[in-house]
């Protein structure tokens, strides 16, 4: 019986986390638009998709993102900054929506915050790409 519960608890969750999409879309881009970064290059950023995939850890990704400003300006440096406003929304508007979700869902925020994190990278990947070869 708890067996049907946890699955039932975790359809909830993603019910949830896709109602979220759009804001999540929304932020990503609104961060691709309107912050200082160079000439960042998609590979880059699916490295960090991939570590993003890898990890169980939030501050995993920031570290990473935080090495990257330290390699090259690609990803901007300061505060306006691509890089900045990333790890801002990861642990703003990301964490806040995903204890949201883990409240009315009863569970474990993390795994929820990981799982947001994860569409928010990879739709800003998806987003870097109309803007470089698209006709942004």
């Amino acid at each position: 019986m708890s067996e049907i519960l946890e699955q039932q608890k975790q359809l909830l969750v993603q019910k949830e986390i896709r109602q979220a999409e759009d804001d999540i879309v929304l932020w990503i881009q609104d961060a691709l638009d309107n912050t200082s970064y160079g000439n960042l290059e998609e590979s880059q950023f699916r490295n960090l998709v991939r570590v993003s995939d890898t990890t169980e850890s939030a501050e995993v990704i920031k570290n990473f993102i935080r090495y990257q400003v330290g390699r090259d300006n690609k990803w901007g440096r300061g505060e306006g900054s691509l890089a900045e406003r990333i790890v801002r929304d990861i642990d703003g508007n990301l964490k806040k929506n995903a204890q949201a979700i883990a409240e009315f869902c009863q569970t474990d925020f993390k795994p929820i915050w990981l799982e947001l994190i994860r569409r928010y990278l990879g739709y800003g990947y998806r987003y870097l790409k109309y803007i470089r070869d698209g006709t942004a």
